[in-house]
């Protein structure tokens, strides 16, 4: 007799297909999607013929100097007057567009379902994105143009900086000039202090800068992908200096970078070291709870933990941000998402329980190939082929410290969004316990981001239905993934959207924009009121940090945040 399937085991393999990133894209699964469009052009002669007829009179058009084809005026791609006025660059742009053009009406013509059709269109526009002109010397006018003018030295400059990306870099092209940064000088500059230091984590306390604080002190929980002094880069650019500066006893979890070795580490490691952070919080705060904030993977862990502890009747968590973080993942959230198969994912979790560890570099490239023009070719031309070094930015500079993420967790992270554990009221088992969200009634603070390609806004916004929370705030903040949390005052073209109707979020995210209004400025102020209101009273500034029991080690942003495994 049949296995009774639960009557959400169909969207829970959907789901596999919103980790693109986390998985990377297998080569068989590549080479399937090609082949997938090799058996269309196959199987339909008559079709294939039409579009290749198209095609012709494009070029010829093209040709005899009567085409009409243009780039998009924002495609900054072809800015440079010669793909204007320069007959055979404008050809060269044309002939491009033609096969963008040609490519994007056979899709439209094939018979393809949802999915087939989605990962026909993200290969195409990745091979159509790499065969762009700009990404030669012999296609980009700016290029050549600098080649003369620097006497070649520019060829000689990226000849060289392509060497060194082979060598030093893993064979992927540099996004960061890190000369300028040193970790602690100009970059995690807050003051503070390791309070604890375990195998897995260290936990850093920061110190006060206001006369008085509120007595309930916040946790952050960093992602386990990247390393936690996102949260305090430049003074300007500190989510750690605002909560100081506002009054918030803050402390923030530095994970170490896992060694093959420790490939082991799971979530119920993982939970462990986040409870065991709790309690020395508690022990130096005397606070009976904490509020937590975490963003991307460490809100799924935040999530977890809250989970966790709802389900032992520990009550010490209060007010909970989720910031860019999905727990509910659909098909197709992300583009790459279509071309992951459970192939694929077998293939991941194969190659990752072999390593022991998922390299840093490796997930790095994963969430690259998700925008290949903005973060591929476009510092293919400006390394290599202008000869210019990557710009010196500090969240670039961040982006690219990557960290490994262990075996065990990745498997975890993967069995989590299989199941759809966290959209469910006690049917998945993990650490120990049942998952169920709904007996979560911490007061929720969501955020999504309007750009955000890794994760989208409107998933985000489907963790507002999860929880058994009766005060949820949902913000949308006009930026992408990371910008949307690193948003502070001063930047004039920073606005969110909140709702000021009062009430839970409603189910339907589209009913929730139209309640939305738009607020000019950074949402921190906002969100620094929301935490205030449930940090408690005030109270003097403690003189020192730690306490007897845990007493400051280190200064911030410790020691785990060098390690280069």
């Amino acid at each position: 007799m049949a296995k009774e399937r639960s009557p959400w085991d169909n969207e829970a393999a959907q789901s596999t297909t919103a980790l693109g990133p986390l998985v990377g894209l297998a080569r068989e699964d590549f080479v399937g999607a090609v082949a997938l469009l090799l058996r269309e052009t196959a199987t339909d002669p008559a079709r294939t013929i039409k579009h290749m007829r198209n095609f012709g009179d494009d070029v010829v058009q093209i040709v005899t100097g009567k085409s009409q084809l243009a780039p998009d005026p924002k495609d900054k791609r072809f800015m440079d007057p010669a793909w204007q006025y320069n007959p055979f660059f404008r050809a060269g742009a044309q002939y491009y567009l033609a096969i963008q053009k040609g490519m994007k009406s056979w899709l439209e013509d094939l018979e393809l379902d949802e999915l087939e059709r989605d990962r026909a269109n993200f290969i195409s526009t990745i091979i159509i994105d790499s065969l762009s002109p700009t990404n030669s010397l012999a296609g980009n006018p700016s290029a050549q143009k600098r080649l003369i003018d620097s006497g070649g030295l520019s060829l000689i400059k990226g000849l060289k900086n392509a060497y060194n990306d082979a060598v030093h870099n893993n064979g992927m092209v540099s996004q960061v000039d890190k000369k300028p940064f040193k970790l602690g000088e100009n970059v995690a500059t807050t003051k503070g202090n390791v309070v604890y230091r375990d195998k897995i984590m260290e936990l850093i306390q920061y110190g006060p800068t206001t006369e008085d604080v509120y007595s309930i002190p916040q946790l952050t929980i960093p992602p386990q992908i990247n390393k936690m002094y996102i949260n305090d880069l430049s003074p300007e650019k500190s989510v750690v200096k605002y909560q100081v500066d506002h009054g918030i006893q803050t402390f923030v979890i530095s994970w170490k970078n896992p060694t093959k070795e420790e490939g082991h580490w799971g979530m119920t490691d993982y939970i462990s070291a986040c409870t065991k952070a709790i309690d020395v919080i508690c022990d130096i705060t005397k606070s009976k709870t904490v509020n937590v904030s975490a963003g991307c993977s460490g809100g799924q862990t935040a999530a977890m933990l809250a989970s966790k502890l709802a389900s032992e009747k520990d009550s010490r968590i209060g007010a909970l941000t989720l910031m860019v973080c999905v727990l509910h993942p659909k098909q197709n959230d992300i583009e790459a998402g279509s071309l992951m198969t459970e192939n694929g994912l077998k293939l991941a979790k194969q190659r990752a329980a072999k390593a022991g560890v998922i390299k840093g570099n490796d997930l790095a490239r994963g969430f690259a190939w998700l925008r290949p023009n903005d973060l591929i070719w476009n510092y293919v031309i400006n390394n290599y082929l202008m000869g210019d070094d990557p710009p010196a930015f500090d969240v670039l500079f961040w982006n690219a410290d990557a960290t490994n993420l262990s075996a065990t967790l990745m498997g975890d992270f993967l069995y989590a969004f299989e199941t759809l554990a966290f959209t469910k009221k006690g049917e998945v088992e993990m650490v120990g316990h049942k998952v169920d969200l709904s007996k979560v009634d911490s007061d929720l603070f969501i955020l999504g981001g309007v750009t955000d390609h890794i994760t989208p806004w409107r998933a985000c916004y489907r963790s507002t239905q999860l929880f058994g929370s009766n005060d949820v705030t949902f913000v949308l903040s006009q930026s992408g993934h990371m910008q949307a949390i690193l948003n502070p005052p001063g930047n004039p073209k920073a606005k969110y959207y909140v709702s000021k109707k009062p009430g839970s979020p409603p189910a339907n995210v589209d009913d929730w924009l139209k309640s939305a209004e738009e607020v000019a400025g950074s949402w921190w102020p906002f969100w620094i009121d929301w935490v205030q209101t449930r940090a408690g009273k005030k109270k003097p500034a403690p003189k020192v940090l730690g306490n007897a029991a845990y007493p400051p080690m280190e200064a911030a942003p410790g020691l785990y945040v060098l390690d280069q495994s």
